[in-house]
């Protein structure tokens, strides 16, 4: 799966699995843009980027559509294209409901389930004009099966698919692709943190006796961004080691 002449955006791409997703796009000779919040994570990540390929970088707030709206507009301006969306950025702030803050409610849904809007609805005038284009958005098995102190997490990621749904049908026609991939419980640095009685309990949850790793959830956004999934739009592809 080459990438060859393909521009790729990915948010949240400064670390853990988008920083997977983005490293796995430029070895494949796409044109890599990461964005974040995090100024210095995103710089060492953008060096890295740039050993394989041509990498750009953006600090941008993705629940800020206003924001979004700029960094869309200098990739065109900078390089005349935006073929790829990963829609990755995404946050955690659990607790049992009772117990939950509405700012932590908010804060979730704005950046795991709103910041996939502003993206989508930045790019997508492009990709409407250039009539292609691929979006990947990061779900999560937690949409599907739910988890005991996540309500926001699980509600965030739960509307992501509905968004891919009924976005993948409004531009089909067009040449354009809306797919989700939905992680189980990957390896990076928040399951790091887990306790190991909690990781005990997770790894008996998973037929494969292991967590993921951030490669393999960019394997599968490589296959449904690549001309091999053309045909393939609307579905959320599970990876989640026969968890669910």
């Amino acid at each position: 799966m080459e990438f060859n002449n393909k521009v790729c955006l990915i948010t949240g791409g400064a670390r853990g699995i988008g920083k997977e997703i983005a490293l796995e796009f430029a070895k494949r000779k796409a044109t890599v843009v990461v964005c974040d919040v995090s100024p210095d994570a995103l710089e060492k990540t953008k060096e890295e980027i740039s050993q394989y390929t041509q990498a750009e970088s953006f600090v941008v707030d993705v629940t800020d559509l206003s924001q979004v709206q700029v960094m869309a507009d200098k990739i065109i301006d900078k390089i005349s294209r935006i073929d790829i969306l990963v829609n990755n950025a995404g946050i955690t702030r659990d607790n049992l409901t009772l117990r939950l803050k509405e700012e932590d409610w908010s804060k979730v849904i704005a950046v795991n389930l709103s910041g996939v809007f502003n993206c989508c609805k930045a790019v997508l005038k492009y990709m409407l004009k250039q009539k292609y284009g691929k979006i990947v958005n990061v779900s999560s098995v937690i949409a599907l099966m739910g988890n005991v102190g996540q309500v926001n997490y699980g509600a965030s990621k739960a509307g992501i698919i509905g968004l891919t749904k009924s976005l993948s049908k409004e531009v089909a026609s067009r040449n354009i692709c809306v797919n989700a991939v939905a992680p189980g419980y990957i390896q990076t640095e928040m399951t790091d943190r887990l306790s190991q009685d909690v990781k005990n309990k997770m790894l008996d949850m998973i037929p494969q006796k292991r967590f993921g790793l951030p490669k393999d959830v960019a394997g599968s956004v490589m296959f449904l961004a690549s001309s091999y999934a053309d045909y393939i739009t609307g579905k959320v592809l599970i990876v989640d080691g026969g968890m669910l």
